[in-house]
């Protein structure tokens, strides 16, 4: 079975993130959509109103033992796995594999996105595991690129691998370009 990404979008809009912006700040709410430009810094600046922006969708064929990574994130984000239960499937779950694929459902906000991201997209991270990650950023991409553009390995938000064992990324021209992208210099190739 062929993973597959279900993307369902987001259940806010940028302007309920400017509201609890105002709110923050004593203002009334506003109206329109906040500049691209806005919505970059807000991201960037990681203020709490970006956990106002929720997201859901669903991998259907992800591998247990991808999804038992994915399912280590648990702050802003609810995850829903297919059971492997006996009772429920009639199959022995002590005979499934490790790769058995499972449906794997969340719901998250702007802010989980983007701290999953640091972790997943490391190449550290199994490539099974950051190829998931990354179908997700993909589909973000099509609809929210401010936050897709904040969706960065942990080396390219801190500006420096703070890995034990380097893969050796943060020294080379393509991570200072991606740093220059990240932070809104040059566009990253």
């Amino acid at each position: 079975m062929a993973l597959e990404l279900q993307f369902f979008g987001t259940r806010s809009t940028w302007r309920d993130v400017a509201d609890a912006a105002r709110t923050t700040i004593n203002k009334d709410a506003g109206n329109g959509e906040p500049p691209s430009t806005w919505k970059k810094r807000m991201l960037l600046a990681e203020h709490s109103p970006v956990r106002q922006l929720i997201f859901r969708w669903k991998w259907v064929g992800l591998k247990s033992w991808v999804s038992v990574h994915l399912v280590r994130h648990k702050f802003g984000i609810d995850h829903f796995v297919s059971t492997q239960r006996s009772d429920r499937t009639g199959n022995d779950r002590n005979a499934s594999r490790q790769d058995t694929p499972v449906s794997h459902e969340c719901i998250a906000n702007a802010q989980a996105i983007m701290n999953i991201s640091r972790k997943r997209l490391c190449m550290q991270a199994s490539p099974e595991t950051r190829e998931a990650w990354k179908m997700l950023v993909d589909a973000i991409a099509e609809t929210e690129p401010e936050l897709a553009s904040c969706c960065v390995p942990e080396c390219v938000y801190r500006g420096f691998c703070p890995e034990f064992k380097s893969c050796g990324y943060a020294k080379s021209p393509a991570f200072e370009r991606a740093v220059a992208a990240y932070r809104g210099g040059a566009k990253e190739n």
